[in-house]
């Protein structure tokens, strides 16, 4: 005898209610929507994205550990992380982790005394600034540069190179000229991270005239729909 099926109120709420928990579960645990404010990390990101944060990635285990992927993180990962002066949430690239050393010549990445090959990173023209592309500068000082990083600077410095502590993370954006990043405010520490960028779910650019339909085609960034983050 086949199965009648249920109508009515009491079933419509449970399945809003199975639905609110697995939502909240994955919101809280795993996925995080996260937009783009700034040109920092272009062309790898771009003003307008909708970002999907992957929290299994990168945040710190804590006691999911036994049931979701975690792992440390890496030179070269793109995370979101809650800047250490501010508190602002931003994205940026891991350069160098706890133990390395990181410097950097005529805008080029030198980590742990060795040229860093860097496909992703983006020069914009700008004027030369001794104290972002000389990095660590110790005589130059950028005015945006957070003053209790500045001081701690001169005890992080050997040999002309920053020491990274163990547990903490130095970030850049890819826009290298264009990007407050931790040659500002300092490093990151590891339980200052959100997650990893997984995938732009939507992406817009900026407002134009029209009808409402006519500005959604123009404006949306269709092929950036769905592509994966790296």
């Amino acid at each position: 005898m086949s199965e009648v099926p249920q109508h009515g109120v009491f079933p419509t709420l449970q399945s809003m209610l199975r639905a609110t928990v697995v939502a909240v579960f994955v919101l809280t645990f795993l996925l995080q929507p996260y937009r783009i404010p700034s040109a920092s990390m272009e062309k790898t990101l771009l003003v307008g994205d909708f970002l999907l944060v992957n929290k299994q990635a990168l945040a710190p285990a804590g006691r999911w550990r036994w049931l979701l992927p975690y792992r440390k993180i890496q030179r070269g990962d793109v995370a979101v992380f809650y800047q250490p002066v501010t508190d602002t949430l931003l994205v940026k690239r891991v350069i160098a982790v706890g133990g390395d050393s990181v410097a950097l010549h005529a805008g080029q990445v030198v980590l742990n005394g060795t040229p860093r090959p860097e496909g992703y990173a983006v020069y914009a023209p700008a004027a030369r600034s001794r104290f972002r592309d000389d990095f660590p500068n110790m005589q130059e000082r950028d005015p945006d540069t957070d003053a209790a990083w500045w001081v701690e600077m001169r005890s992080r410095v050997q040999s002309g190179a920053l020491q990274v502590p163990g547990g903490d993370a130095f970030m850049m954006g890819d826009n290298r000229n264009n990007s407050q990043d931790s040659r500002y405010w300092g490093f990151v520490p590891e339980t200052k991270i959100v997650g990893s960028p997984l995938l732009v779910y939507f992406s817009v650019r900026g407002d134009e005239e029209g009808t409402f339909w006519h500005r959604l085609r123009r404006l949306g960034r269709w092929r950036r729909v769905l592509s994966v983050v790296r």
